[in-house]
């Protein structure tokens, strides 16, 4: 299971849409290694000069893992971090997360970053079975 998703925000969700915040809350509090890894390096981004920030430091342990596997694979999760907090997030490898702004979609390194050339360049023989 990807979420730990309340009963009464699960009711919700049969009877209608439910907001990004109430989402995003759920993400919080379901995958909070996750959600610690995103919003650290949405932090980094934020100071740094040219907006990109990456975490290259593989997970703990397997449970990490997967909280970051689930977050990053899911169109819906992936969506909602990116519109609550204004970024655009890229994935490599098992763990590789990168962060840009909205407006660096067409740049240069974001291309790079999510090409099949950058991921091949991102391999090592240690993430193999990541």
């Amino acid at each position: 299971m990807s979420l730990d998703v309340s009963p009464a925000l699960l009711e919700k969700a049969e009877r209608g849409e439910v907001s990004d915040a109430e989402f995003v809350a759920c993400v919080r509090e379901s995958l909070p290694y996750a959600w610690e890894v995103i919003t650290g390096v949405i932090a980094e981004a934020d100071t740094a000069p040219d907006g990109f920030a990456d975490n290259e430091t593989p997970p703990p342990d397997e449970t990490a893992r997967g909280q970051l596997l689930r977050a990053l694979a899911s169109d819906a999760i992936r969506g909602g971090l990116e519109r609550h907090f204004g970024v655009k997030l890229a994935f490599q490898n098992c763990h590789r997360v990168a962060v840009f702004r909205k407006s660096e979609v067409d740049s240069t390194r974001y291309q790079a970053f999510v090409s099949p050339r950058g991921q091949l360049l991102n391999q090592s023989p240690e993430l193999r079975d990541c």
